[in-house]
């Protein structure tokens, strides 16, 4: 049983902002209900993955390159950790591409 005083800590990373705002919205709802405390959703910095490929695939031909990119986007919220409200939290349903952290802190 968390101690009272004590908050949790949730990191959502995802590569869809989209997908990370939908479950921001339903753990607001869930604070909302419960009455407890809540600061966020505080988005974080995007991490930005680029991959500069080569376009000819024998290395015959003028240099040309092709660019891919992968963007992680994350979210930082802070809840009061109570009970109740984190058995809800944890029975959100999170897709495939969304990890999500829970650290409890006093």
């Amino acid at each position: 049983m968390p101690v009272k005083g004590s908050k949790a800590r949730i990191r959502l990373s995802g590569l869809n902002p989209a997908d990370l705002d939908k479950i921001c919205m339903q753990i607001k709802e869930i604070a909302n209900k419960t009455g407890v405390e809540i600061s966020g959703p505080v988005p974080l910095p995007t991490k930005r993955l680029v991959v500069p490929v080569r376009k000819a695939p024998d290395g015959e031909g003028s240099e040309t390159w092709d660019h891919w990119e992968m963007r992680i986007h994350k979210r930082l919220i802070d809840i009061s950790a109570d009970e109740r409200a984190l058995r809800q939290i944890m029975r959100i349903q999170v897709p495939k591409d969304v990890n999500i952290e829970i650290v409890l802190e006093s």
